[in-house]
């Protein structure tokens, strides 16, 4: 049990230094090829902070613990929302452009009725994996797309980094982090594993609570640097991307390896929790900012939650 607990936390520790790396020199690469602040945060942000869950997810299926895997989804986005969305509005208030709610808030919002609507029946079939893969390309191809429409980021984009040697060092550092992100995936799986059968819990609720909360850590430190210096457009992008690649990727992967029946609990408690606090991210942004008091109550829906799923 010490050795599991000593993964956990060695695999945490890992898991946001080299998300933040990633991140950090995705960004870079990113911006040498000129792309908007909401575009980093929706594929570079978005994806990066997301692939701890998606890593762990297709750890837990292989290991033959799909339940591992969509409580790592689900949670993760509950605390995307109901904890890192909520610490940013109350460090600083976020303002949220009409065009993002258009276009990028209604793709999620869809794309949760679809996760929904596959999982009605209890059951999280090869196909349903494919259909949620395939929503996820689509989302890829309409980013890719927008990364090519003009910005302003040109001269912002060219200083430190148009030498070579830079550029080399950015992409190596980005293959190392991403190395590295895979073996702290690989920790907090075994150790997360290890802990649910020595105390009786459900691979359900160590998803849902322990390895969710842990893989969305790196998500916290991102929004926690972006309210800071007031960056609300990766703020919104780093949610919005990475509750879209757990959506889709996170929850595709189990489907695509290892099908299986679904706890009951999961649509009637975590999909229920899940689609209210991503509809209220358009009910709190409907004057184009998410204030601090949305923060709490975001923050308190949270609470109310993790209360449910421990006690009750």
């Amino acid at each position: 049990m010490f050795i599991s607990i000593v993964s956990l936390l060695i695999g945490f520790g890992l898991l946001v230094w080299s998300a933040d790396a990633f991140t950090n020199n995705g960004a870079k690469i990113a911006r040498i090829f000129n792309i908007s602040p909401l575009i980093i945060g929706l594929l570079i942000f978005g994806f990066g902070t997301s692939a701890p869950e998606m890593l762990v997810s297709g750890l837990a299926a292989y290991d033959g613990h799909p339940e591992l895997s969509i409580g790592n989804a689900f949670g993760s986005n509950i605390f995307n929302i109901g904890l890192v969305l909520a610490v940013a509005a109350i460090i600083h208030p976020v303002l949220v452009e009409k065009n993002v709610l258009k276009k990028e808030w209604l793709f999620l919002f869809f794309s949760t009725l679809v996760v929904g609507f596959l999982l009605m029946d209890g059951f999280l079939s090869f196909i349903d994996g494919l259909i949620l893969l395939i929503l996820l390309l689509l989302f890829l191809y309409y980013v890719f797309n927008e990364s090519k429409k003009g910005n302003n980021l040109e001269e912002e984009a060219s200083e430190g980094i148009n030498e070579n040697q830079a550029k080399g060092k950015t992409w190596l550092l980005l293959i190392i982090s991403l190395v590295i992100l895979v073996s702290s995936a690989r920790l907090v799986v075994w150790g997360g594993t290890n802990l649910a059968l020595a105390f009786g819990v459900s691979d359900l609720i160590i998803g849902l609570t322990v390895v969710a909360l842990g893989t969305s850590l790196p998500e916290l430190a991102v929004a926690i640097s972006s309210a800071v210096k007031k960056q609300h457009q990766m703020i919104i992008g780093n949610i919005i991307g990475s509750n879209l690649f757990n959506s889709l990727g996170v929850l595709a992967i189990p489907g695509l390896i290892l099908p299986f029946q679904i706890p009951s609990e999961v649509m009637t408690r975590d999909y229920i929790y899940m689609f209210i606090l991503t509809l209220l991210i358009l009910v709190f942004s409907l004057k184009l900012r998410i204030n601090r008091l949305g923060g709490l109550i975001l923050l308190m829906i949270l609470a109310s939650y993790l209360y449910q799923l421990v006690w009750i």
